[in-house]
């Protein structure tokens, strides 16, 4: 597992290395603290990939098993909503761009406005990931859709509000809410007859990405 770590960050080291010497020509600043550095990020990296395979994939994969086998559909779209949710609001790229938003639009736009905006996107985002698997559609179909609606929408969107918009999809995929939104649609397709992990599984993080952006539009046509 550590071997494995080590594997995949070799290149960026390499790269790096190679940019620094040869292209650079400059010696790397403060050698001992660059090795130690990436020592700490093997480290971090190898406890990190551990923890997600002992804790936030089964666990995801446990409580979709567990709602499908109750049957109850309404409590599995209120979890999907609310982990969605949940696991956004705090998100710190979020936390990043909402105060760097607020901050620059003239009082506009709150930092608590953005974060429950892009969290509810998250949120509906997820249900909806979770009702596709259900009802067994395809995804294409989700997709196509979603980004010609996002299309239209930012057309009628101010320009303020479009880029953040666009950014605001792209943060809500943080390392806590990928693997749990993974195990979820995984173990949920795994746990209905008829449908397959590989195929009807994933996607549901692709929803957290695109919903966001039309809600975080919506809601710039309204305040502006």
């Amino acid at each position: 597992m550590l071997f494995e770590v080590v594997r995949d960050i070799l290149p960026v080291v390499l790269v790096v290395t190679f940019f620094q010497l040869a292209i650079l020509r400059q010696p790397f600043p403060n050698l001992s603290g660059v090795l130690g550095g990436m020592v700490l990020v093997v480290i971090g990296l190898f406890l990190f990939t551990q923890g997600l395979r002992l804790g936030l994939f089964p666990l995801g994969e446990a409580m979709a098993f567990q709602f499908a086998r109750r049957g109850n559909v309404w409590w599995l779209l209120v979890f999907a909503f609310t982990i969605g949710y949940a696991t956004t609001v705090a998100e710190p790229s979020l936390l990043a761009v909402a105060n760097r938003a607020a901050q620059i639009s003239g009082g506009r736009l709150t930092q608590f406005a953005v974060r429950s905006v892009v969290a509810f996107g998250v949120g509906v985002a997820i249900t909806l990931g979770v009702m596709r698997i259900i009802l067994g559609h395809p995804i294409q179909y989700y997709i196509i859709g979603g980004y010609l609606l996002i299309v239209v929408v930012t057309h009628f969107a101010p320009q303020e509000i479009i880029g953040l918009a666009y950014d605001s999809g792209g943060v809500t995929t943080s390392t806590v809410t990928v693997p749990l939104i993974a195990a979820l649609g995984v173990g949920l397709a795994s746990s209905i007859k008829g449908r397959s992990p590989l195929i009807d599984g994933f996607g549901l993080i692709a929803f957290a990405s695109l919903v966001p952006i039309l809600t975080v539009m919506l809601y710039g046509i309204w305040v502006y």
